[in-house]
């Protein structure tokens, strides 16, 4: 089931733009996405990671910052509907998530290796699975999401966020 790709019925029409972005096996994806993610330490040095392309878009460490609570937030879910808890879970805000959080009084090192820890922990997880968890579902601020389209999301979030670093913040 990890590499049965999720139909559009098992997530929400806004989450087409992360499951576009996934390829290949979500596990393979998942590994992928990893070194990814390690190669920002040496790619953005540290007096870059204030940076941000525009007036009021995220700074580098925000946007890695976000990457890993994103991340954090639906391998939750996925969690959550694995096991078969059939609580709705609310939806989050990721501008007030970062706004907490002061990611730029970090060091981006630390952030990457936060999300790196992170990316280990949703590998773990996704691999752990058992064949019928990822069929399982739950919603989201009454939207039905299933456990595989939640991989697929988590990963291309990243993914895409690692794109806009690249496209927007000439990183890489």
């Amino acid at each position: 089931m990890p590499n049965t790709r999720p139909q559009p019925d098992e997530y929400s029409p806004h989450h087409e733009q992360y499951v576009s972005l996934i390829e290949g096996p979500i596990l393979d994806e998942l590994a992928a996405g990893r070194e990814s993610i390690r190669q920002l330490i040496d790619q953005v040095p540290e007096e870059r990671g204030g940076f941000r392309y525009a007036e009021r878009k995220w700074t580098i460490r925000e946007v890695i910052g976000h990457t890993a609570d994103a991340e954090r937030i639906h391998t939750f879910r996925a969690l959550t509907f694995a096991r078969n808890d059939a609580i709705e879970l609310p939806k989050w805000g990721p501008d007030a998530y970062a706004a907490a959080a002061d990611f730029n009084a970090r060091s981006v090192r630390s952030l990457v290796e936060e999300e790196l820890a992170v990316r280990d922990a949703t590998i773990v997880l996704f691999s752990s699975l058992p064949a019928e968890a990822w069929a399982r579902e739950g919603t989201v601020s009454g939207k039905r999401l299933t456990v595989r389209a939640i991989a697929y999301i988590a990963t291309g979030h990243v993914k895409r966020h690692l794109n806009v670093l690249r496209e927007r913040y000439g990183v890489g």
